[in-house]
């Protein structure tokens, strides 16, 4: 399958991105796909690349001779367009390669010749777990997507609007519906053509091909609705994209059922599948489990459909009927929910939102609440996308308290009387429900609350005057930037807040986002106005710039960390360089974007976390591509001279610099800026770099490791029947602490990194705290910022500035082999599928002959599934949430001291309140050690029973094993700690790990491992070994290239 990039914006003709385009034809499973036409090598090259990342096909390139001339011919030469294919080629970017528009027999010879010795393409390991679809753009749904919002008002059944434009043949002015559902954050449209009066085939085809002309409403996957199967399958033949359909059921027998879903599954469709069989409509939980566990089989067994691509709809029926029958319909489809998920892999959850309130029609304040009551909790259970009214729903902490509990109470059965209650509520409101309030009554508030409010609710109507009214206040708000800094990015916050936290959706967060770039256009007018007027009254910056280098630096895309980096700029700006900072989680083309741009003289890059690595690695990789030879510096807690060395310089063939710290980075940039040194420093690490590149392949040739069933024969084993008896938790589950005591974490604060933070280092005697007070030379500065973080932190707690948040959790354990396997209940055990399994790794780097410990594995401190001995697991995840807020405070006042200082104490509390809570697991929420008594010393020194190692350190050095944790916990849900795409824990200042109560539990390295126990690993895990290897790069005992 080939396609056509008509130019620089990377879109096929018809519209689609590339990725989308790949996404949409998959389903075929093509042996190859690429581009060919319209653009010249250069112009294709970023939009093959970008296809080559998300295909396991072979990749085919046929771009043209170069571009068109005013002519219409083309003037590349054989020798040009050759060399750049070859380049391709040897990036690894290709498979099949050939020419297009104004090449000719000469072209193909030269091509043919130039790529003759190359190597093809390796297809990449892709991401698994992923429902994939696309409009015109692709979306992709996985393990944390947040709710996905399916509009609803495109069926004729279900809007009296979209109904009439219908019925009366007006489908251009339907359009708008469509538009308006898309503004309003409809990530998939619903579109449903179900009246008799219509002709269902015909006005879905024509509906659907007005849609596809029409980019904005385009770019969202469609779904295809309808209970007739000759209209599902009219619209299909209209989605170049990969839509849903929705539905089919088994209400028909199975026959039915499995010949449409090969039919949808031809069309490379999705598809949603009712709780339905032949006995009719699931209403119990039992029940609904049931039909969609046979449904999903004979999808999976007999179509061979991918799991991911299955939709149930377990139906969510109507309460509030004032029939006792009815009540549990909604815990019924939240339980079933929990269990489809949790049994049928891949398979999301979607359903129908307007059945729930059916029953409180014409109340649409007293529907609105109710469903975004239930939304707050099926979420929870797993609903992963549902239709909605895209840009009706609630804010769950803004629902009247009253109203609140009234829905609480119907939506979960607690009060046998709350259909009548609730209608006795709406009859003492006004119409709908809405209480009778004064509608202007927050405009009665300061222009910051006002702006503020009109933010979180997406209020456009008073926007332009109040920020022009902020704008005067000459006194607190100087510049117009201060107006964006304060109150409107204030509001902002609360909007990320409330999304992250599940109780704002996506509409409500587009319309804030609205409001803010109504906003900032206001401003931006005054911005440009002040910057003509300074430059006027300054004259040119372009003598200054010429005489003060510019260093950019970037957290890498993945990595939320960047303390260090923050010390780095200020240490450069306080010796007369320029600095630009892009902050975190920076992709590759921003930061050669902003290089190129700006004219910089040096690159810093950071990253905490190991899969920053790989990204440092693709940057550098990008930078020689693209010739931009500019010194590259590179820092981090994860960071070293072997990597920069081994893996990032020789992808790179200008100056590759291992920075240790702050205090070696000024150093280095003058260094490599002195015309007069920077030749011969650049030629001293070219021949330090291949020192140690030969010395680390050297050290791999002469290391010994022993296979992976020797090493699990020398493993750890324990005498379980005679030894230690495991203590059960005191509960089962989670337990969420949302807002905990900051005062009770002080004492833990472990000061010691603190001080490393700011690079202040006592010398033996005196390197522990206090004792680093006495240092002679360090000292006296210690105690000083030591002072100052003591004011801050004090402030911090009395002003409730910072919030811990985090998640404890417990469950009975068992290992097998190297993995542990957890279970819901203890009777459970080896009679059902756990709930979750952590898989571990095993040291197998030989041991000096005079060791003789054993070979561990973290599931070695877990009792085994056959030894008949009850164990436990568990897991935590805490955070210090509002580092943030005080940065942009003191960012404001251009106070970088007072920015590091905040971010040590966020990690300090974030550790501390791991320590202390650990200590509470052992005392109390285990307590597998009550009577344990030991002071802050103690604690240091680990002298306590159990340990909390951590994915991603050397116990377990695996970052994808939090997947597990954040799933089975629910840990982003109930404590608001996220991840990024690498695998950072957001916020920064983040803890988390499994706790382990055996006495004989310790800490250790798992080292480097061979191939047989990466293969081993992937089979466990159900990933391929490149993308294991990906994942595990720096502990491989051998060579991947």
């Amino acid at each position: 399958v080939s396609g056509t990039i008509v130019d620089k914006s990377g879109r096929t003709l018809s519209g689609q991105t590339g990725e989308a385009f790949v996404i949409s034809v998959s389903h075929s499973k093509p042996l190859c796909i690429g581009l060919n036409c319209a653009l010249g090598a250069v112009e294709m090259r970023p939009f093959i690349e970008t296809i080559g990342k998300c295909t396991t096909a072979y990749i085919i390139c046929y771009p043209n001779a170069g571009l068109p001339n005013t002519f219409g011919g083309y003037d590349e030469t054989p020798e040009v367009t050759a060399k750049h294919i070859k380049n391709f080629a040897l990036d690894g970017l290709v498979n099949i390669v050939g020419g297009c528009c104004g090449t000719t027999p000469a072209h193909i010879r030269k091509i043919a010749e130039a790529v003759k010795f190359c190597k093809p393409r390796v297809p990449p390991s892709l991401s698994q777990g992923y429902m994939l679809l696309s409009g015109l753009e692709p979306f992709r749904i996985g393990p944390y997507t947040n709710f996905v919002n399916i509009g609803e008002r495109c069926n004729v059944a279900g809007s009296r609007k979209f109904a009439k434009l219908i019925m009366a043949g007006n489908y251009e002015e339907a359009l708008s519906v469509a538009k308006l559902q898309v503004e309003m954050g409809a990530q998939i449209l619903d579109i449903n053509m179900d009246d008799g009066m219509l002709d269902g085939p015909t006005a879905m085809t024509r509906f659907c091909n007005l849609i596809s002309s029409e980019p904005d409403i385009a770019k969202v996957p469609l779904c295809i609705d309808s209970s007739n199967f000759s209209v599902i399958e009219a619209g299909l033949k209209c989605c170049q994209g990969k839509c849903i359909v929705n539905s089919i059921s088994l209400k028909e027998g199975e026959e039915d059922f499995l010949e449409k879903a090969r039919k949808i599954k031809l069309y490379g469709a999705a598809v949603v599948v009712m709780a339905f069989d032949e006995v009719g409509q699931a209403t119990e939980t039992e029940t609904k489990i049931a039909v969609c566990s046979r449904a999903y089989h004979l999808l999976v067994g007999k179509v061979h459909f991918n799991p991911n691509d299955i939709i149930f709809d377990p139906n969510i029926l109507t309460i509030g009927t004032g029939m006792e029958e009815h009540n549990l319909y909604a815990i019924n489809y939240i339980n079933a929910t929990k269990t489809i998920k949790e049994t049928l892999p891949g398979a999301r959850i979607s359903g129908g939102l307007s059945n729930l309130s059916f029953s409180f029609r014409g109340m649409d304040a007293i529907r609105e609440a109710m469903h975004g009551v239930f939304l707050y909790h099926a979420i929870k259970y797993g609903m992963d996308m549902g239709i909605v009214n895209a840009g009706n729903l609630p804010v769950y902490d803004d629902i009247h308290k009253e109203l609140l509990q009234l829905c609480e109470n119907l939506i979960w059965n607690k009060d046998p009387d709350a259909t009548e209650k609730l209608l006795h509520y709406a009859q003492n409101h006004a119409q709908g429900g809405k209480k009778v309030v004064q509608t202007d009554e927050w405009r009665k508030g300061s222009v910051e609350e006002r702006l503020e409010y009109a933010l979180i609710k997406g209020i456009e109507k008073y926007v332009i005057a109040d920020t022009e009214e902020a704008r005067l206040k000459q006194e607190k708000y100087p510049r117009p930037l201060n107006v964006i800094e304060g109150p409107l990015m204030n509001g902002m916050k609360i909007v990320g807040d409330l999304f992250g936290a599940g109780k704002m959706f996506l509409p409500q967060v587009i319309k804030s986002a609205r409001v803010m770039k109504k906003a900032v256009g206001h401003l931006i007018p005054y911005m440009e106005k002040e910057r003509e007027e300074r430059r006027a009254k300054q004259g040119s910056t372009e003598e200054e710039a010429r005489y003060s280098p510019l260093c950019l630096l970037a957290t890498v895309k993945g990595d939320v960390h960047d303390i260090g980096k923050n010390i780095v700029g200020v240490v450069l700006g306080c010796n007369n360089f320029r600095v630009i900072d892009l902050g975190v989680m920076t992709p590759c083309d921003k930061i050669l974007r902003a290089a190129v741009e700006n004219k910089a003289d040096i690159i810093g890059l950071s990253g905490l976390i190991t899969p920053s690595l790989d990204e440092m690695i693709f940057v550098a990789k990008e930078m020689e591509r693209l010739a931009i030879k500019i010194p590259l510096l590179i820092g981090g807690a994860t960071t070293s001279k072997t990597h920069t060395a081994v893996k990032i310089a020789p992808r790179y063939s200008a100056p590759v610099v291992h920075v240790l710290d702050a205090s070696k980075s000024v150093v280095v940039c003058s260094q490599l800026l002195d015309d007069s040194i920077k030749d011969d420093f650049f030629e001293e690490i070219l021949e330090e770099y291949e020192e140690i590149r030969q010395e680390h392949y050297e050290s791999l040739k002469e290391r010994r490791y022993l296979s992976l069933q020797q090493a699990r024969r020398k493993g750890f084993h324990n005498n379980w029947l005679s030894g230690h008896i495991p203590v059960k938790p005191k509960f089962i589950g989670t337990k969420v602490f949302e807002d905990y005591d900051l005062r009770r974490l002080v004492e833990y604060i472990d000061w010691k990194p603190f001080f490393d933070v700011w690079q202040l280092r006592g010398k033996y005697p005196n390197r522990s705290f206090p004792k680093i007070f006495n240092d002679k030379t360090v000292g006296e500065e210690a105690k000083r910022v030591y002072n100052d973080a003591q004011d801050l932190l004090k402030t911090l707690i009395n002003e409730k500035k910072l919030q811990a948040r985090g998640v404890v959790g417990f469950w009975p354990a068992r290992s097998v082999q190297d993995d542990i396997h957890l279970y819901a209940v203890e009777e459970a055990v080896g009679s059902s599928e756990p709930i979750a399994i952590f898989y571990g790794l095993r040291q197998q780097a030989e041991k000096d002959s005079a060791c003789t410990d054993p070979y561990y594995c973290l599931s070695d401190f877990i009792a085994p599934l056959d030894s008949g001995i009850c164990d436990y697991l568990g897991l935590f995840a805490v955070a210090c949430f509002g580092v943030d807020d005080l940065c942009s405070e003191f960012r404001k006042q251009d106070d970088e001291y007072n920015i590091i200082m905040v971010k040590a104490l966020g990690d300090r509390l974030a550790e501390a309140f791991a320590e202390e809570l650990h200590e509470r697991v052992r005392r109390e929420f285990w307590a597998y050690s009550s009577s344990e008594q030991l002071d802050l010393s103690g604690l240091r020194k680990i002298k306590y029973e159990g340990i909390r190692p951590a994915p991603g350190y050397p116990s377990q050095p695996d970052h994808t094993e939090k997947l597990t944790m954040w799933k089975l916990a629910n840990i982003e849900e109930t404590a608001g700690i996220g991840l990024t795409e690498s695998l950072a824990m957001i916020p920064a200042s983040a803890v988390s790990g499994l706790y382990f109560s055996s006495p004989n539990s310790k800490y250790f390295a798992v080292g480097k491992i061979c191939k047989d126990q990466v293969e081993d690993y992937a089979l466990r895990k159900k990933l391929s070994v490149a993308e294991v290897e990906k994942w595990l790069e720096p502990i491989l005992g051998y060579d991947t290239e």
